[in-house]
């Protein structure tokens, strides 16, 4: 019997986090999807803004009533000390909510810009909950083009217009505290993209395929994996001459914008390809692939797609089963 899924998406306003949510909700059948916004209004209702200011303020301008402004050095730093402090009151609710999701065995989804990886502690709910959390990140153009429309479908668009540039100070504090703890940033260039690759994560439908292809050939392996299917490779193992252990390496690569800005880096710094063609070279450019997908039939897709190019290796002494000290 699996446990409940509880599944945290956090961004900075104007992502698109809600919309995503809610299509998250509809492809996993998950019947409780909770915005943080109404979380905070009920907090609001119990603690009055003479004894938390912050938390009656919006979290992108919460920084304009703290009352050490003076000990922060530049504004970014206020910014996002006000932004702490209004989430800090609304997290303990969060908190309650997981719980007593988890105790009556439901699936949630929590969304919202109270979800700050580093405050909120998840560690709590592992044994019992299948906990993911990802944080949303946009380009600033991108974002700035969805907080307009957001903006004015909400009717709001005087002042959240004015605090863009706060938002996005927030934004890139979210990214920041993901990194330092771990949490997944997802690049959220499309709904469709976007939900698929948090499918991916939260399904964890893998497997382990032995390909064979150059350096050169990298760009389309990872075309046809990442861009085209949505997928992960989530680590690679090299078998080398001379080392008893196979050499597997954490890539967790999802993200199409960061793994096209690796793929031409390697034409842009031929000393970091020449390394990876000597990498290569020595496993006579086998490797094993744990290749993830948001279901069986994707991923299945993905090895025929590979398997049709030429890249899964078939060779007899490297055969794909269990003994295989290349699929650990």
């Amino acid at each position: 019997m699996r446990k409940p899924y509880v599944i945290l998406v956090g961004s900075a306003s104007g992502i698109g986090k809600s919309t995503i949510a809610a299509e998250l909700a509809k492809k996993l059948e998950i019947k409780h999807l909770l915005e943080s916004d109404f979380i905070r209004e009920i907090v609001r209702g119990i603690i009055g803004k003479e004894y938390a200011p912050a938390l009656h303020k919006s979290s992108f301008d919460a920084f304009t009533v703290l009352r050490n402004k003076n000990k922060f050095d530049n504004k970014e730093d206020l910014i996002n000390a006000g932004f702490v402090e209004h989430s800090s009151f609304v997290i303990p609710a969060i908190e309650k909510v997981i719980s007593r999701a988890i105790s009556d065995y439901d699936d949630v989804i929590i969304e919202g810009v109270h979800l700050v990886p580093g405050l909120i502690n998840i560690e709590q709910f592992k044994s019992e909950a299948s906990i993911h959390f990802f944080v949303l990140m946009s380009d600033e153009e991108n974002h700035k083009e969805r907080f307009v429309k957001r903006a004015m479908q909400i009717h709001r668009g005087g002042k959240q217009l004015e605090y863009f540039a706060e938002n996005r100070t927030i934004h890139d504090f979210l990214i920041d505290k993901a990194e330092e703890n771990g949490i997944r940033v997802v690049n959220t260039q499309s709904i469709e993209g976007t939900v698929q690759n948090m499918l991916t994560n939260i399904t964890e439908t893998c497997k382990t395929v032995l390909l064979k292809n150059t350096v050169d050939e990298l760009a389309d392996v990872v075309d046809i994996i990442i861009n085209k299917h949505g997928g992960i490779i989530e680590d690679v193992t090299y078998l080398l001459p001379g080392f008893k252990e196979p050499l597997k390496r954490k890539v967790g690569a999802s993200d199409p914008d960061k793994t096209k800005k690796f793929i031409e880096s390697l034409e842009k710094k031929p000393k970091i390809k020449s390394d990876f063609e000597y990498l290569y070279n020595l496993s006579n450019n086998i490797r094993g692939n744990k290749i993830c997908a948001s279901d069986k039939k994707i991923l299945e897709n993905i090895i025929k797609d590979l398997d049709a190019k030429g890249y899964v290796y078939k060779g007899e002494d490297n055969e794909l089963n269990e003994n295989n000290p290349l699929i650990g």
